[in-house]
């Protein structure tokens, strides 16, 4: 055991999704430094899926590098949906396989948690307090709370975003809420925002459940302005999202002692890959893998860009800064990519094959009650596609958005 009680040997990995937004990138790494400093005697690492350097498998180098030979890799995600259940998973264990004398232990998401609740009241109450003194007070029963979740193809993520926002609902005692989200599924924020405006209350409180900033962030922001733009009688006040709350980096802390107590199991009953959810059907034995090798590392690490971070990469594209006239820094990222090319080159074979029975060995817990173990090469045609999520034209959802646009 080392000085911290963790066996010898051990660090932890905390993997992300990536953002092409710089300042998204420098506060996910704010929760790795946070967990350096509760665990001062353990390596801590991170990485990121896509749009984002480190990638996970340079943050696993650098924990071998360091001697470590068990990884507890925690999920940097608020629900599982396919990144946490398919891409982490499957990005680990190609690197387990070609790791000899390595073993991987993947957590659970931070799910749905009392602390994370209580850091998104915290959030919450941070706006009403400001908009009260902005403003002047507004009695609770005369506000409505809009949480707007990520929005994603897995039924059982999005209904947890209902759960959070009817928890929070509760706690606060607002005279109504409702769910929305930025993208993938329905009600969109335009049409989720347009609709609450109708419903008669003075002011409308807009609470991105998000862990950090990013394109999707300030589109939810931006379209919060739109609608309000269009309703001067009512108040639309913006939340800051859930960020390095010390509640936040409470529960990662969690997940980690989870791993170690080997509780860490992710939630199947509802899983769209175990079970046949309504709906869902065909996705039932769908192979556990990662849709994301082609934009990894795409967007650099935490460089300087003429936007200060606060943009979607663009700005660092030598196209687009010769156009603008803006100074062009060559992007270091993965394999030396534009950054905004697709990237295929990874240094390593990707001839994976693992299986989901007894025998799999990065323990994330998600067991499904089928085989479906694949081996399959990568090569410089990517033909990797999520299922079509069936409700994709839904009248507020994202195509029938863009119709509308049109």
């Amino acid at each position: 055991m080392s000085n911290s009680g963790f066996p010898e040997n051990t660090g932890i990995m905390v993997c992300g999704h990536g953002s092409r937004n710089q300042n998204a990138a420098r506060e996910f790494a704010t929760v790795a430094e946070g967990l350096k400093a509760r665990y001062p005697d353990v390596p801590v690492e991170y990485g990121y899926l896509e749009f984002c350097n480190p990638v996970i498998s340079e943050g696993l180098d650098r924990l071998r590098e360091k001697g470590v030979t068990r990884v507890l890799a925690v999920p940097g995600m608020l629900f599982a949906a396919g990144h946490a259940k398919n891409d982490i998973p499957s990005v680990l264990n190609t690197y387990q396989a070609q790791s000899p004398g390595m073993v991987i232990n993947y957590g659970r998401e931070l799910g749905i948690d009392l602390k994370m609740i209580r850091a998104a009241g915290a959030r919450i109450q941070e706006a009403v307090d400001a908009a009260n003194r902005e403003h002047g007070e507004i009695d609770l029963h005369d506000t409505m709370l809009m949480v707007v979740g990520r929005g994603s193809s897995d039924p059982d993520a999005n209904s947890n975003v209902s759960k959070v926002m009817r928890m929070l609902w509760e706690g606060f005692g607002f005279g109504w809420a409702e769910t929305c989200y930025s993208g993938v599924t329905f009600p969109l924020v335009g049409p989720g925002l347009t609709h609450a405006a109708k419903l008669g209350y003075k002011r409308v409180i807009v609470f991105p459940y998000f862990l950090f900033t990013g394109v999707l962030v300030k589109r939810i922001y931006s379209q919060t302005d739109e609608v309000a733009a269009s309703h001067p009688d009512i108040q639309f006040i913006k939340a800051p999202y859930l960020n390095d709350h010390a509640l936040v980096l409470d529960t990662f802390q969690d997940r980690v002692q989870e791993i170690l107590d080997g509780q860490a199991l992710m939630n199947c009953q509802m899983c769209k890959y175990r079970e046949q959810v309504l709906g869902f059907e065909a996705e039932v034995g769908l192979p556990q893998e990662s849709h994301h090798h082609h934009v990894e590392g795409i967007g650099g690490g935490l460089e300087n860009c003429p936007c200060n971070g606060d943009c979607d990469a663009s700005c660092r594209d030598e196209d687009f800064c010769r156009k603008h006239g803006l100074p062009f820094t060559p992007v270091h990222s993965h394999a030396n990519p534009g950054p905004l090319e697709p990237v295929h080159e990874h240094g390593h074979d990707h001839h994976h094959h693992h299986e989901h029975g007894d025998g799999h060995h990065h323990h994330h817990g998600h067991d499904h009650d089928h085989g479906h173990s694949h081996g399959h090469g990568h090569g410089h045609d990517h033909h990797h596609h999520h299922h079509p999520y069936p409700h994709a034209d839904h009248p507020h959802g994202p195509r029938s958005m863009e119709k509308n646009k049109g």
